[in-house]
């Protein structure tokens, strides 16, 4: 069973993929006048909670690695 320390990492990637999904769905069309409308906020708010799941992924890592380490020593 994992602990709340352990999951929390899943809901950034979470956020990502729903970003991505929206994006797809939304779609980009071209108004009559010759814009280009589209969802273009939702890439870079899929990139950040990207590496905030990465770094947070990052951090677990390296302390359970600490902890493992230092349990060993002793």
């Amino acid at each position: 069973m994992y602990k709340y320390e352990e999951i929390y990492n899943i809901f950034p990637f979470l956020i990502t993929i729903g970003c991505l999904v929206a994006y797809n769905i939304i779609g980009s069309r071209v108004l009559d006048n010759g814009i280009l409308d589209e969802p273009f906020f939702l890439i870079p708010i899929a990139w950040f909670f990207f590496f905030i799941g990465v770094l947070i992924a990052l951090i677990q890592l390296i302390l359970y690695l600490k902890m493992k380490f230092f349990k060993n020593m002793h």
